[in-house]
């Protein structure tokens, strides 16, 4: 499903999710990812969707939304891979801009080092860039990237790309246990002093991972990420993002369709699942009857149960790299 939501975001308030790139074609293959594993590894831009049918299906999310009552601060490019390889992505802004609703994408950054990828991003509201690192080899421990990726051209390109744009950019760092950090949070946090984000987030995975072994920091690799940040961009501008984003999650009209189309991207905890089906006047036997078909699957992780849609990224086997 291309459109999906309103659903509630840490960063953006009600976003409604454009899901532009199938399932799961990356530049990244990261051990934390909450859609699993990457099935094609590409870096090479190419059209998935014609944008027509894009601005459609986003249009009659918005018609629906607002016939309910509910809000959308933004319009997300958030994909089941990245979406910055959709060579689509800027005639998809333009199209979508004529909806009023301000225009977002959340990025790995994998890409920005290619102007024509700088060009689309600029026509966004928006843009979250990821800097998990900036040492080669926790990048690659941690992100998994394409082989034929540079790290040194990704960071210039960022840095490219803060210089022209116009509208509100953040980074997301995201911390896990069983990495030996070192001295590279000081090596972000003057990477990030020369970026100059309008905040920097501090991440821990909240939802399952693609690799079981993925936990969360604690609390002190958290807390000194942010003291260390805070030294060199000031505290108000570093944030954490490791709380749950909460259940306000949108119903549309059909409940089936809803929580499909938003666990395919971003898996529901329990009470949000409960939430959504209280809106929608259903109960439980919805859950029951998509996990007895195989459409949903239930997860375990922090002692938190999840659900999320069945896909093929979540089956075992290595990603693809082509």
């Amino acid at each position: 499903m291309i459109a999906f939501g309103p659903v509630p975001s840490r960063r953006l308030g009600k976003s409604l999710g454009v899901n532009n790139i199938p399932d799961k074609v990356c530049t990244y293959a990261c051990v934390y990812c909450q859609i699993g594993r990457t099935l094609r590894m590409e870096i090479e831009r190419k059209p998935f969707y014609e944008p027509e049918l894009i601005f459609e299906e986003v249009r009659k999310k918005v018609e629906e939304a607002k016939k309910k009552g509910e809000r959308i601060d933004y319009i997300t490019f958030v994909p089941d891979g990245e979406p910055t390889l959709d060579i689509n992505l800027g005639k998809e802004a333009d199209l979508l801009e004529g909806l009023g609703i301000k225009l977002a994408a959340l990025t790995n950054s994998s890409l920005i080092w290619r102007e024509d990828v700088r060009e689309d991003l600029l026509k966004l509201d928006f843009v979250s860039l990821k800097v998990d690192a900036v040492s080669e080899k926790l990048w690659k421990r941690i992100d998994r990237p394409h082989k034929s990726l540079n790290l040194e051209k990704i960071l210039d390109g960022m840095l490219e790309f803060r210089k022209a744009f116009k509208g509100k950019l953040v980074t997301e760092t995201m911390l896990i246990d069983g990495i030996d950090y070192g001295d590279e949070f000081e090596r972000i946090a003057d990477f990030l002093a020369e970026l100059k984000p309008d905040i920097a987030y501090i991440a821990i995975p909240t939802r399952p991972p693609a690799e079981k072994w993925v936990k969360p920091a604690n609390e002190e690799t958290i807390n000194r990420a942010f003291q260390t940040f805070g030294e060199r961009l000031g505290e108000g501008r570093v944030e954490y993002l490791i709380g749950y984003e909460g259940n306000a999650f949108a119903f549309t009209g059909n409940i089936e369709e809803d929580l499909l189309s938003i666990t395919s991207v971003h898996p529901m905890r329990e009470d949000a699942v409960r939430e959504l089906l209280r809106k929608a006047n259903a109960n439980w036997s919805v859950v029951e009857k998509l996990l007895d078909e195989g459409k949903l699957i239930e997860l375990e992780y922090n002692g938190k149960r999840f659900y999320m849609r069945r896909l093929k990224s979540r089956e075992t086997g290595s990603p693809v790299v082509r």
